[in-house]
C-alpha cells in the first residue's frame, strides 16, 4: 500500500479562503516585505505553485487580503446600522460592529491599517476603503441632522466624519494591542466621545475661538 496521503479536492472558493486566511496571518506577523510565499503556502497546507496559480504574485495576494478584510469590515458595519433606527442607535450599532470586527479579526486589522498604510500601491487601496467609511459616517450624521430639521455645510459634515473615523481607527489600534479589552465596552467609550459632541452639533451648538 502507498504511504502517500490522498489529496483532498476542495472547491476553488474554499481553497482560496484557506490561502487568504494563511496570508493574513503571515502578513500581519511578518509584514509585507518579510513575509514569504513559502511560509504562506506551508501555513495553508498547500504547495507554493498553487498559491501563485490561484491568487497570483505576493503583491496580488496582499491586495486580495485587503479587499477581503475591508469587505468584511464594511459588511459588518452596514449590516448593523439599519437606516430606520434613531441616529444615536445607528452610530452605536455601527461602532459596536466595527470594534467587534477588530476584536475578532486582529490579524485582518493589522494588515488593513498597519501593513498597508505605508506601502504603495496598497496605501491607495486603504484610502479608497477609508473614504467609503467616511461616506457612511457622513451619511448617518446628515440623516440625523435632517431629522432635527437642520443642515450644515457639506465641508463641515465631511470634516466631522473624518474626525470621527480617525478617532475610531486610533482606538481600534489600541484595542488590537489589548486582547483583554472588550470590544463592546470600547465601542461604548467611543460612543461617549463621539455622540456627546455630535449631539451638540445636532442642536446647533458650536465652539468659536475668543476674539483677539
Amino acid at each position: 500500500m502507498s504511504s502517500v496521503p490522498a489529496f483532498k479536492r476542495l472547491p476553488r472558493a474554499v481553497r482560496e479562503q484557506q490561502m487568504l486566511d494563511a496570508a493574513v496571518k503571515v502578513f500581519s506577523r511578518r509584514g509585507f516585505h518579510a513575509a514569504s510565499m513559502d511560509e504562506i503556502a506551508e501555513d495553508a497546507g498547500i504547495s507554493k505553485p498553487m498559491v501563485y496559480a490561484y491568487l497570483g504574485t505576493k503583491e496580488e495576494l496582499f491586495v486580495a487580503c485587503l479587499h477581503r478584510e475591508g469587505t468584511r469590515m464594511m459588511q459588518a458595519i452596514a449590516g448593523a446600522a439599519a437606516p430606520d433606527l434613531p441616529a444615536d442607535e445607528r452610530l452605536w450599532r455601527g461602532l459596536k460592529a466595527f470594534f467587534g470586527f477588530v476584536g475578532a479579526h486582529r490579524d485582518g486589522w493589522a494588515v488593513l491599517y498597519r501593513q498597508a498604510r505605508g506601502e504603495q500601491p496598497f496605501a491607495g487601496e486603504l484610502a479608497t476603503m477609508r473614504a467609503r467609511l467616511v461616506e457612511v459616517v457622513a451619511g448617518m450624521l446628515d440623516h440625523a441632522l435632517r431629522a432635527e430639521g437642520r443642515e450644515i455645510a457639506a465641508i463641515d459634515l465631511e470634516v466631522v466624519a473624518y474626525a470621527l473615523v480617525g478617532a475610531t481607527e486610533s482606538l481600534a489600534d489600541w484595542l488590537a494591542d489589548h486582547p483583554e479589552a472588550e470590544p463592546e465596552k470600547t465601542a461604548t467609550r467611543m460612543m461617549n466621545v463621539a455622540w456627546l459632541g455630535a449631539a451638540q452639533l445636532l442642536h446647533g451648538v458650536t465652539w468659536r475661538p475668543p476674539a483677539d
